[in-house]
């Protein structure tokens, strides 16, 4: 790991789905993301945008079935991307948080990469997690994304729904909370002398 490289390439199948990913921890921003979930598309590539991480993301999976594999599997690999990227964490900022608006919709996402995974989602509203927005992606994936891209990044994040009412909105401001929350935490701080850590060390 060079101050210039903080990327990481991987790929994972499975016979549910098979998922390559590409990430650049200090990109601008650009995207390329093909799941076969088109909502899900959106929220990578604003993911993408607004954490200024590059990434690339190309998968193929059972969606005639249902879309929680691919989304999932999707997760997993990213935060594995994540954690890879990452490296040491010398340098870094290591916490971040945001807070976004989308029209009626405010989210707040708070991010500790110390390598301790836990996730806190809290706020939405009773029936988003059954709605169905772009008619596939089911409302409570939003939350399976966070557990699954936490657990693997080892990550601590907390997201609220501050307020919201269209189902599109609330998910949209969650994702680009947390990539906000993201971009702050990773983003190198030229005061840090090695791992952010009074104890000296992170947990990987």
């Amino acid at each position: 790991m060079t101050a210039a490289d903080r990327t990481a390439a991987l790929s994972r199948t499975t016979s549910e789905s098979s998922v390559e990913l590409e990430l650049n921890l200090d990109g601008t921003g650009q995207s390329d993301i093909d799941t076969g979930v088109r909502f899900y598309d959106h929220m990578l590539a604003s993911l993408a945008k607004h954490s200024l991480i590059d990434l690339r993301v190309k998968a193929t999976g059972d969606v005639d079935v249902d879309v929680h594999h691919t989304v999932e599997d999707v997760a997993i690999v990213l935060g594995d991307a994540l954690r890879e990227a990452l490296g040491d964490k010398s340098g870094i900022a290591r916490f971040g948080d945001a807070t976004v608006p989308l029209d009626e919709a405010l989210a707040q996402a708070v991010v500790d990469v110390a390598g301790r995974p836990y996730v806190m989602h809290t706020g939405e509203p009773e029936g988003q997690q059954y709605v169905l927005i772009g008619g596939h992606f089911t409302g409570s994936m939003t939350r399976h994304v966070w557990e699954s891209l936490a657990g693997r990044a080892g990550i601590a994040l907390h997201v609220r729904v501050l307020a919201g009412r269209d189902p599109h909105h609330i998910v949209e401001a969650q994702f680009k909370a947390v990539a906000r929350a993201l971009r702050a935490a990773v983003a190198r701080d030229e005061r840090v002398v090695g791992v952010p850590s009074a104890k000296g060390s992170l947990s990987t």
